[in-house]
């Protein structure tokens, strides 16, 4: 009995290891598969790759080049073209572990403003679903989750960075952003309202007057509100909330 349980233990153990150098095997390919040479000439030829276009050859010299010279003169342009290349490549859990690691590390970095500007769009790229974009299927009713993170991003660049040159991108982005996640929460009311659900979808619309007015989306929440209210006979709530609605009409 002891000699099956030991001799199983064994198996688990290789079988462990072997997967584990499977999964590193890749990697360690790739670097293996860069030319020995020196930080400089690397890192020229990775630029060039990476203009090129070539994300992925260039996410391997990138990659040599970190793990080779990890405290070498190119080390942080090194981690800021990797999240770029990642990024390109639609890795994004790899491209915010590289920014991530990146604002931890260099707290006061000269270019932390470009890293939260790659944060911010690398978190919208990773709310984003290719298939159903380019079918046009409507997905506001998904959880927003990633859509506030990159708002933080944004916001972050903005507050910490005023003078940024990523500073107005960052702007445009936050408003389509807030635009973004007024209408997921007009959809969630329009699912209550259909369902019978008439204080959820008040309530939804309510969120997005308090959080959200200064989106597109203030008028159609109002209007949640008021005819929600009207199915639940709150005839006083719904009549001040279409004064409301009327003000923000005429300031349009």
């Amino acid at each position: 009995m002891i000699n099956k349980i030991s001799k199983r233990a064994l198996a688990v153990v290789f079988t462990a290891s072997l997967l584990s150098a499977c999964s590193s095997a890749p990697e360690q390919e790739e670097i293996e598969r860069v030319p020995n040479k020196s930080a400089q000439a690397l890192y020229e030829d990775a630029r060039q790759t990476l203009d090129s276009g070539l994300y992925a050859r260039a996410i391997e010299l990138l990659s040599a080049i970190d793990a080779r010279y990890p405290f070498g003169p190119f080390s942080k342009q090194v981690q800021m073209d990797l999240v770029y290349a990642h990024y390109q490549t639609g890795n994004t859990e790899q491209a915010l572990a590289t920014i991530d690691r990146f604002i931890r590390l260099n707290p006061n970095h000269k270019d932390l403003d470009y890293m939260y500007y790659m944060r911010g769009l690398v978190n919208i790229k990773a709310d984003e679903n290719a298939f159903q974009e380019y079918f046009g299927v409507d997905r506001a009713d998904r959880d927003a989750q990633r859509t506030r993170v990159a708002f933080s991003d944004f916001s972050t660049l903005i507050n910490n960075y005023p003078e940024s040159k990523y500073a107005p991108e960052a702007k445009r982005r936050l408003v389509w952003l807030l635009n973004k996640m007024a209408r997921n929460e007009l959809k969630v009311a329009n699912y209550y309202y259909e369902r019978e659900a008439y204080l959820a979808a008040a309530n939804r619309g309510k969120y997005v007057v308090e959080h959200f007015s200064q989106s597109s989306y203030l008028i159609p929440a109002l209007e949640m509100m008021v005819k929600s209210y009207e199915k639940l006979g709150l005839d006083d709530v719904a009549a001040h909330t279409r004064q409301t609605l009327e003000l923000n009409k005429d300031k349009r």
